[in-house]
C-alpha cells in the first residue's frame, strides 16, 4: 500500500506527538527558529507573486494564487524537518491523550515553539524583507514592483490587524488550524515526499483563500507591516491578532483533529467481555 490508513496514521501521529515533546529546549528551539523563518518564506513568496493581481480583475484567483506559493512554508517544515508551533497543537495533545506524555510537557513544548518560531518570522522580515528592500515601501515609485509588493502587504495586514474583530479573528484561527492540522495528517499518511507535498498543497491554499487567521505566518505579515510602517498597523494590532489567534489555532487543532481523530482511531473500545477494553489495531479502524 502506498500510504497509510488512518489508523496507522493515528498512531504515527501519537509517536510523533511523543517524540516532539521529549525534545530537549535547544532542539525544540533551533527547530522552531527554522519553522518560522519558513512560513515567513512562504508568506514572502504570497505576497511578491500575488502583488499587482488586482481583485476587480483576478477575482478569487488572487488569493488562490497567495495560497498556492503560501504552501511552500508548511513544505519546509514537513519534509525537511522543523518544529512548527501550528502543527505541535495536534501532535502533542494526541500524545497527551494516549498518555504518551505529559501536559506539562505540552505546556512547555508549546512555549519554546512560540519563542521560536516568532524569532524565526521576525528575522525573516526585519533582515530579509525589510531590510533587503523586496517589499518596497510607501514611498516606492507607482507602478514598479516594489509599489505593488507594499500594497499587497498593505491589503493583507490592514484586514487583519484593523477590520477583523476579535470574534473573526477567533473563528478565522479555528478553521485556519483545522485545515493546517489536515494538512500534517495528510502528510504523515503519505508514504513518499511527492505524495505529502501534494497533500499539503491543497489545505494550505484553501485556508489562505478563505482568509483564515495563522499565528506563525501573521507573526511574519504583521511584524513586516510595521517595520514598513503600514498606516494604522501598531504593536497593540499585532498582539491582539496573536493571541487571539493563538487560542483559535490551538482550539481548531485539539478538538477538531486531536480529539476527534483519537476518538476515532485511538480511543480503546469494549471488548467482547464484560467490562474488557481492546486497543485499537494499526489499520483497523475502530471507531465511527
Amino acid at each position: 500500500m502506498s500510504y497509510n490508513t488512518p489508523a496507522e496514521t493515528a498512531a504515527l501521529a501519537v509517536e510523533s506527538g511523543a517524540s516532539k515533546a521529549a525534545l530537549p529546549a535547544g532542539r525544540a528551539l533551533v527547530g522552531a527558529f527554522l519553522a518560522g523563518a519558513y512560513i515567513a518564506f512562504g508568506g514572502l513568496l504570497a505576497i511578491v507573486a500575488s502583488a499587482g493581481l488586482k481583485p476587480e480583475t483576478w477575482g478569487g484567483l488572487t488569493t488562490v494564487v497567495t495560497g498556492l506559493v503560501f504552501s511552500l512554508g508548511l513544505i519546509l517544515v514537513i519534509v525537511g524537518g522543523a518544529e512548527l508551533l501550528t502543527g505541535n497543537m495536534m501532535l502533542v495533545p494526541l500524545a497527551v491523550l494516549r498518555r504518551r506524555t505529559s501536559v506539562a510537557q505540552l505546556g512547555v513544548n508549546w512555549a519554546l515553539l512560540t519563542v521560536g518560531n516568532l524569532v524565526g518570522s521576525l528575522f525573516v522580515a526585519y533582515l530579509l524583507a525589510d531590510k533587503t528592500g523586496v517589499i518596497g515601501s510607501a514611498a516606492s515609485k507607482a507602478g514598479t514592483p516594489a509599489a505593488a509588493n507594499f500594497a499587497r502587504l498593505s491589503s493583507i495586514t490592514i484586514g487583519k490587524a484593523l477590520t477583523e474583530s476579535d470574534q473573526q479573528v477567533f473563528l478565522r484561527a479555528m478553521g485556519c488550524n483545522w485545515l493546517v492540522c489536515a494538512a500534517v495528517w495528510l502528510a504523515l499518511s503519505a508514504r513518499d515526499i511527492g505524495g505529502k507535498i501534494l497533500a499539503i498543497v491543497f489545505p494550505i491554499t484553501a485556508f489562505v483563500a478563505l482568509g483564515f487567521d495563522h499565528v506563525v505566518a501573521n507573526m511574519f505579515f504583521l511584524p513586516l507591516a510595521m517595520f514598513q510602517h503600514v498606516p494604522g498597523v501598531t504593536i497593540g494590532h499585532v498582539v491582539s491578532n496573536l493571541v487571539v489567534a493563538f487560542v483559535g489555532n490551538a482550539v481548531g487543532a485539539v478538538l477538531f483533529v486531536a480529539v476527534a481523530y483519537w476518538y476515532l482511531y485511538l480511543k480503546p473500545v469494549a471488548g467482547s467481555g464484560p467490562g474488557s477494553e481492546s486497543e485499537p489495531r494499526a489499520g483497523q479502524r475502530v471507531a465511527g
